[in-house]
């Protein structure tokens, strides 16, 4: 993100998400109050504060892993003032009540996405079967468990060609699609 910290700046930042885990705040209040206080010592890392506010949030729910909820919607309408004002600063008098919002669209948004990406998942697992190709399984292995595939890649039992192919194929069966919209490097995914 371009940001320079000191070592005692780091680690005091640690603490602070620390003391924001352990306090037993509710989850977003947490998230909220860790965003503005970053955003308070740096006003320029204010999207490194969204996305500790993502890891406070995961720590407090004690999630394996932190999703980027938060940092999909800070500048989203939660954060815009009723009538579209200006936007809704962090420490801000509503910032809690904004963040709060953003956390259940965020949600909303994540749940319709898994959603549409398990369909998506078990259509190619369905097509699956079709391909005549040796090292199809490869492929699909990794369309399943990456977010994107290079349309160039290569394995020991597919040429780039046969790859090519090979997606060509996917998305006449509407298994895949092609994500970057380019013609000289071209990702696929579900």
């Amino acid at each position: 993100l371009g940001l320079a910290w000191d070592d005692k700046a780091l680690a005091d930042l640690c603490a602070a998400i620390d003391d924001q885990v352990r306090a037993g705040r509710p989850a977003p209040f947490a998230a909220a109050a860790i965003t503005a206080h970053i955003v308070a010592m740096r006003p320029d890392a204010e999207l490194f504060a969204w996305w500790l506010a993502d890891l406070v949030l995961a720590q407090s729910l004690r999630w394996p892993r932190p999703l980027p909820l938060l940092m999909t919607q800070a500048f989203g309408l939660p954060f815009r003032a009723a009538g579209g004002g200006k936007r809704i600063r962090p420490g801000e008098k509503s910032f809690e009540r904004a963040v709060c919002v953003a956390l259940g669209q965020a949600a909303a948004e994540a749940c319709r996405l898994a959603a549409e990406l398990s369909r998506r998942a078990e259509k190619l697992l369905a097509v699956a079967p079709k391909l005549r190709a040796r090292g199809a399984c490869d492929v699909i292995f990794l369309l399943l468990n990456e977010d994107a595939v290079a349309g160039s890649l290569t394995t020991k039992n597919l040429s780039r060609f046969a790859v090519r192919r090979l997606f060509e194929r996917l998305q006449q069966l509407e298994a895949v699609r092609e994500l970057s919209g380019r013609t000289s490097f071209r990702l696929f995914g579900l």
